[in-house]
């Protein structure tokens, strides 16, 4: 059954947006200063935890200028393992790609977890002379695809990308490149064909997946296998994309080379 409020907590034991007031009401119980707001969608709630309306609110009160409430929305918030963590998010989905070198042999992976158990992996779109921009975004397509089927099946779905370009390309930048015919003051759109394609999907998606940003490489679980998946998606030069066979080894994926 799809959850009907998400709880933004800015200030508390653990930050982060929650499914659920139990998990909230944890954070916030007898914690001096908290800040927390609840929101009806789950765009709501990224807009708002990554520098969005709840912020931007905040910040008039105190008098900050609107032209900085307004620079503060184009940032991408980073979340740690920990706020993953704490999310009562039915899927996740962490994505990467890998190219070596760049431009070059590229390929992307995915790590699919359910009620935070790693569940699926997946790895392929091997392109002999792609780039390291592409493979995310191939990457990010694919999770956005596989959001679509969890949320037809009544589940909350939070994707974890360590791309800001690719993040931002679809919540960000594509809205304004659409309103001016798809063209960019600073000249060519890269990737433009696929950048499309993700953006109306992500549009019709937009009220119920949430789109975040997470390090590579610093040790959050399904960025490390994702990643592990592109590079074997490089290796293998699987041009389909592929669901991982082998039995979910996490400390023997792990091991695998990394990117």
């Amino acid at each position: 059954m799809a959850v009907k409020k998400y709880y933004v907590v800015w200030q508390g034991r653990e930050t982060g947006i929650f499914t659920d007031w139990n998990s909230c009401k944890q954070q916030i119980d007898k914690f001096a200063g908290a800040r927390y707001k609840s929101f009806k969608t789950l765009a709501e709630a990224e807009a708002a935890f990554s520098g969005g309306s709840a912020r931007s609110a905040a910040a008039k009160t105190a008098g900050v200028a609107a032209k900085k409430r307004s620079s503060n929305r184009q940032t991408v918030k980073t979340y740690t393992a920990a706020e993953i963590a704490a999310m009562q998010i039915d899927t996740t989905i962490f994505t990467d790609g890998g190219c070596e070198p760049n431009p070059g042999k590229a390929g992307s992976g995915i790590a699919l977890y359910r009620k935070h158990q790693l569940d699926e992996l997946w790895y392929g779109l091997f392109n002999p002379m792609g780039t390291n921009n592409t493979a995310e975004l191939n990457a990010l397509h694919q999770a956005l695809m596989m959001a679509e089927a969890e949320i037809s099946r009544g589940r909350s779905v939070a994707i974890f990308c360590d791309s800001k370009y690719s993040i931002q390309c679809i919540t960000q930048w594509a809205v304004n490149w659409q309103k001016k015919g798809w063209k960019k003051a600073g000249g060519e759109i890269k990737n433009l064909e696929l950048i499309k394609a993700m953006f109306t999907l992500y549009q019709h998606l937009k009220e119920e997946v949430l789109v975040l940003h997470v390090n590579g490489h610093v040790g959050v679980e399904g960025n490390e296998l994702a990643d592990r998946m592109s590079i074997l998606a490089i290796e293998s030069r699987n041009r389909d994309f592929t669901r991982y066979s082998e039995k979910l080894d996490i400390d023997a994926l792990l091991a695998m080379r990394a990117g």
